[in-house]
């Protein structure tokens, strides 16, 4: 491993393979995974907005400040600002965060001491406490950011790069977190508790632990031994990506809030983000682009244990919604500079907040993160803080050994997976030289022939048009009901073959959506436990290209 302080370069395991797919499609061999490239367009799961950020349209350059390339974080390095003062305020809280650690992996102890060193800084994604890391995506944004610092430190050597994980602890829609799915079942933490999650006891998850399927030494470390769920957040992100020196940070922390002192005045008394939000979502929409979040006039909670309610001005008086706490305006910004830790930014200035605590170069998220910093660029430039470069987190498709079986039986190949079920069956049936059943041919020579019997029947007796016609419909109606026939016993002849492909596409894309938004790392990690390792290996963060990972 490589040892400490001023240039010395993190240490990272295994091995780190960059890869450049020049097609559309691309394979390599990462671990015991086959790995395949695609476009995001060709995925057609993803948003116009994140289709135009990643074609470098020019219709959006006004709203961010650099697209992600090496090149422009040489920039970003040479253009953020972070003073010794802040490093040593950094430093302090996160020892303090830490100490609930038991073991801190050298790794993680490295990176600490280095965010100490001027010419450290760091990559940030960040996700709600979700019990059991909630969906696939959360992992898939941390290996993102660690990758991301593995190509920044081979291309700036002399800089150190810190991935970090911002817990979002302040949050308070416990309804969001409080489950998973695994298996295909769903498993909730039942909870009365309210306010910031962050805060929660986790009392009541080891219901949770007692009702799976196995034993997950992970979290049952994790949440049996946790004060609270922030604190059981940070060791699971500690067991699972501590080899890798990721550091979690959590913002609620009295002395990480008086940097925010400045903004929370000025959101008190001018409204000033609310303005320049709404500015912004006018011109977005203009172009045809739809605003992701939307703006309060103070964008503002009142936080307390047990409490996380918005700020609101009445008049003269600042009142705590569902409270009967209000406030004069020297009251309120006498209340800010005694407890900043009381004052919590919604997802509005929560972004700026995390930059002005950070010495931060690049903000990682999904698309609808991505869609909603892109309002933001008014606010940083109004509090002269550098905006991050933005960057679209690694998405993937895993498809298991008895999957990839399915797949290969079927004669598909994982980029057919994306389409529509109906596509994909007349695809197979194609396959199997079945011709899709269509009797449009013969609804046409049955319409010329009835044509024919009007014409003679309005020549003989024209009454008897009427008839002709409805003769005609129930004729039309006899051959739509053959064609459905025919549909159903050619399809009941591949049966079990339809079945399968049906099969194959819920676990795929359980509830239709993509798999990253629906399960669970756990429900793959169980039988290949070197998971995390093969998306170190295959994602990589600079090439925006949607990866598939195929076990053989």
């Amino acid at each position: 491993m490589w040892r400490n302080h001023g240039n010395a370069r993190p240490a990272y395991p295994h091995r780190y393979r960059s890869t450049a797919p020049r097609h559309k499609t691309e394979q390599m061999e990462v671990t015991d995974m086959k790995i395949t490239k695609v476009t995001y367009a060709a995925t057609g799961a993803f948003s116009q907005t994140i289709a135009d950020y990643l074609a470098q349209s020019e219709k959006l350059q006004a709203f961010y400040h650099r697209f992600p390339t090496l090149e422009a974080f040489g920039e970003q390095l040479r253009e953020k600002q972070f003073t010794e003062a802040q490093r040593h305020t950094l430093y302090l809280a996160l020892q303090e965060q830490y100490g609930s650690v038991a073991d801190i992996h050298p790794a993680v102890r490295q990176h600490l001491e280095l965010l100490q060193q001027p010419n450290t800084y760091t990559v940030t994604t960040g996700h709600q406490l979700n019990i059991f890391t909630g969906p696939l995506y959360f992992v898939y944004k941390i290996v993102t950011a660690i990758n991301t610092c593995r190509h920044l430190k081979e291309q700036y050597p002399d800089y150190n790069f810190v991935p970090v994980y911002w817990m979002a602890t302040e949050d308070h829609d416990f309804a969001e977190i409080n489950h998973f799915n695994l298996f295909g079942k769903r498993y909730t933490w039942e909870s009365e508790q309210t306010g910031a999650v962050g805060r929660f006891s986790t009392t009541g998850l080891d219901k949770v632990l007692e009702e799976l399927p196995e034993a997950f030494p992970v979290f049952e470390e994790a949440y049996r031994n946790s004060k609270t769920l922030a604190e059981a957040t940070r060791a699971i992100t500690h067991a699972l990506f501590g080899e890798y020196g990721l550091v979690s940070i959590d913002g609620d922390h009295k002395e990480l809030k008086k940097a925010l002192l400045p903004v929370v005045e000025k959101e008190l008394t001018e409204q000033l983000s609310n303005k320049l939000v709404e500015e912004t979502n006018a011109q977005l929409e203009q172009l045809g682009y739809r605003p992701q979040v939307f703006s309060r006039e103070i964008n503002l909670f009142y936080l307390q244990d047990g409490l996380r309610e918005r700020i609101v001005q009445e008049g003269d008086w600042y009142k705590i919604l569902n409270t009967d706490l209000s406030f004069s305006q020297q009251e309120i910004l006498q209340e800010a500079q005694q407890h900043p830790e009381r004052f919590s930014p919604n997802v509005i200035l929560r972004p700026l907040y995390e930059e002005m605590v950070l010495p931060n170069l690049a903000y990682i998220g999904g698309g609808a993160e991505v869609a909603y910093w892109f309002q933001l660029c008014k606010v940083f430039e109004a509090h002269q803080v550098t905006f991050p470069i933005i960057m679209l987190r690694n998405s993937a498709l895993y498809i298991s050994k008895p999957n990839a079986t399915r797949m290969h039986k079927l004669g598909l190949q994982p980029l057919d997976l994306f389409q529509d079920y109906q596509e994909l069956k007349k695809k197979l049936s194609s396959q199997l030289h079945e011709a899709d059943i269509n009797l449009e041919t013969q609804r046409e020579a049955l319409a010329q022939a009835f044509k024919q019997v009007e014409e003679l029947a309005a020549g003989i007796d024209p009454t008897l048009v009427k008839a002709v016609g409805a003769e005609q419909q129930k004729a039309a109606n006899s051959l739509h009901m053959l064609e459905k026939k025919l549909s159903k016993a050619r399809d009941s002849k591949h049966e079990q073959t339809f079945k399968q492909l049906e099969n194959l596409k819920d676990k795929l894309f359980p509830n239709g959506s993509l798999q990253e938004r629906q399960d669970n790392l756990l429900s793959y990690q169980t039988n290949h436990p070197n998971l995390i390792l093969a998306l170190v290996e295959a994602f990589d963060p600079l090439e925006f290209k949607f990866t598939i990972l195929e076990e053989e």
